[in-house]
């Protein structure tokens, strides 16, 4: 089990290092998910050192206690699949909503939000919400024109930072939802694995721990 513990904390690095700057336009408790993963994995790895330790004891009451352990993570993790499932719809509405709210509030002065915009923008060659326009409502156009980070090549002057044609075209709410969707369905895929695993750790347990108790009746 100790090996599935590792598989879980490893993805729920990956999933903060490579999911963070989404997760930063989204609410708090979503930026909880890959510190929930990485938590899960450490408890597990730990159940895994104690499990073996149990086993080696040849001790039920430990196998028995090990076996209870596993089955409380394995529905902590069924309770959060199921919530995940239920309100993923919402976690697309946040994004949307905080990612225009980012444009309003935008700056290039390195607030954390703002340069949240600039890397996605950056990186999936997008601009704005559902399209470059979105800009042209906001403060930050008024003032100094597209971002930067909208611009399709790989520089523009400060003439062309009014230009819409010089701009990337598409916005960069699709893209960031079928990344997010794509990305934790392979952690959902993984998780789901894991649960699996634990599944048969909890039943492997039991047994151990029963055949142990029968061992014990047989001596006495």
């Amino acid at each position: 089990m100790g090996f599935t513990g590792v598989i879980l904390l490893t993805v729920g690095i990956w999933g903060k290092v490579s999911l963070e700057v989404y997760f930063s336009l989204l609410n708090e408790k979503a930026t909880n998910i890959p510190f929930v993963l990485i938590a899960t994995g450490t408890v597990i790895i730990l159940l895994g050192t104690f499990g073996c330790f149990a086993t080696c004891r040849a001790s039920a009451w430990m196998l028995k206690l090990y076996a209870m352990f596993l089955t409380l993570i394995f529905l902590v993790e069924l309770v959060a699949a199921v919530v995940g499932f239920v309100f993923r719809h919402e976690i697309k509405d946040s994004f949307k909503m905080n990612y225009e709210a980012s444009l309003k509030q935008y700056n290039d002065t390195g607030v954390q939000r703002s340069e949240a915009v600039d890397t996605i923008q950056k990186t999936l060659h997008c601009c704005g919400v559902l399209s470059a326009t979105d800009w042209e409502s906001t403060a930050y156009y008024v003032e100094k024109g597209f971002p930067r980070s909208c611009c399709r090549y790989h520089s523009c002057s400060w003439a062309d930072r009014k230009d819409l044609k010089k701009q990337n075209q598409e916005g960069c709410f699709l893209r960031v939802t079928t990344i997010i969707q794509s990305e934790m369905g392979v952690v959902a895929g993984i998780s789901f694995g894991v649960a699996c695993f634990q599944l048969i750790g909890i039943f492997l347990a039991c047994c151990l721990s029963r055949s142990i108790t029968n061992n014990q009746y047989e001596i006495v």
